[in-house]
């Protein structure tokens, strides 16, 4: 055991939180590990730190710098393991549940309640002996263009995901972002061709992203979509980048952007009211934000936020994993594909417990 998976281990013992991660394409793997026990909240957005942003709430929890040890440790792969799963069994009631819920989705629309709507369910999985080196070794091993993470807090739990979203990168004024929609599974030898359905769907996020944007920056550049793969599962993207009109204006960013319509909806206060009354169940930190706010805790520069939305994520609890899944609703949406489209997603975290 490395001298970071020690300190994990510690940090467990004592009950104190940390978070561990590692940033797409990256062979370092960096941790956060808090000294004391105490629940801190994101104040001015000004403060230095990991922040695990709620999908439903005004108050961000983080964990500072100030208070805190980083530890930094290069990816050994040949200690880490990669999982195939070809298959899943099926859940007749979960299928059934979540099918209903979507044609209430579909039929909100039609009813022109809201463009688009992002519904998710959530799927329980017993572990019979949680490992969060193991577990967190699989992530970084099959999902290398992802966003790795283990976050635990006494006060919130232990999560982990590999998430293939951005939700916004910052260096000084300039600031980076994605818009993410469309899913396809990955077929050996098969081109990736994208329906009208999931166009339509990756234009309604990129208008989102813009509109969400104009008031507070200058300079927009829009990128062409294009297809990427994330694990199993390919999406199309739009990368999109700006300069702040000025360095105060990033916590107003933050809060226009999220939720973002990937996950949310569009308008998105409507659609978010709407999955608030209908999923029937609680979201947390699924769907919420988390990354590093005012500083790269590799190279200790300053001046850079690095945020991304928590997908591909699960919360363990008493030998239980609680998964998280969820896909974006239009009025073209067939409930069966949608079902369908979680099952897939749903693989990211089966393949690692």
């Amino acid at each position: 055991m490395t001298d970071l998976f020690i300190k994990v281990k510690t940090q467990q013992e004592q009950n104190l939180p940390f978070v561990i991660f590692c940033k797409p394409n990256s062979d370092k793997i960096v941790g956060l590990f808090q000294r004391n026990d105490h629940l801190y909240f994101l104040e001015n957005f000004e403060e230095k730190g990991f922040v695990f942003a709620p999908f439903d709430a005004n108050d961000f929890p983080f964990i500072p710098l100030e208070y805190s040890d980083v530890f930094v440790e290069n990816v050994k792969s040949k200690d880490f393991f990669v999982f195939n799963v070809t298959s899943v069994s099926e859940n007749l009631e979960a299928k059934n549940d979540f099918e209903n819920l979507v044609t209430k989705g579909i039929q909100a629309i039609k009813n022109n309640q809201f463009q688009k709507v992002v519904l998710s369910r959530k799927e329980e999985i017993s572990v019979a002996d949680f490992d969060a080196e193991v577990t967190f070794k699989r992530l970084v091993t099959n999902y290398p263009t992802a966003f790795k993470y283990c976050f635990f807090h006494p006060k919130i739990g232990t999560w982990l995901g590999a998430t293939p979203e951005q939700l916004l990168q910052t260096n000084g004024n300039l600031l980076k972002t994605v818009a993410l929609a469309g899913t396809q599974l990955n077929i050996e030898n098969q081109e990736v061709i994208w329906q009208e359905k999931e166009k339509y769907e990756q234009q309604l996020v990129t208008d989102f992203i813009v509109g969400s944007l104009e008031d507070l920056v200058k300079e927009i550049t829009i990128s062409s979509p294009y297809s990427v793969k994330a694990g199993n599962i390919w999406h199309i993207k739009t990368d999109i980048s700006a300069t702040a009109k000025n360095k105060n204006a990033f916590q107003k960013i933050i809060k226009s952007l999220h939720p973002t319509s990937a996950v949310c909806g569009l308008p998105k206060e409507v659609a978010k009211a709407f999955i608030l009354e209908h999923e029937n169940y609680e979201r947390e930190f699924y769907a919420g934000f988390l990354g590093e706010m005012n500083i790269d805790l590799l190279t200790f520069k300053l001046q850079k936020t690095d945020l991304f939305v928590n997908l591909r994520c699960m919360k363990i609890e008493d030998k239980i994993a609680n998964l998280y899944i969820g896909c974006g609703i239009t009025e073209d949406s067939i409930p069966e594909n949608e079902y369908i489209e979680t099952v897939n997603k749903s693989m990211t975290m089966k393949k690692v417990i």
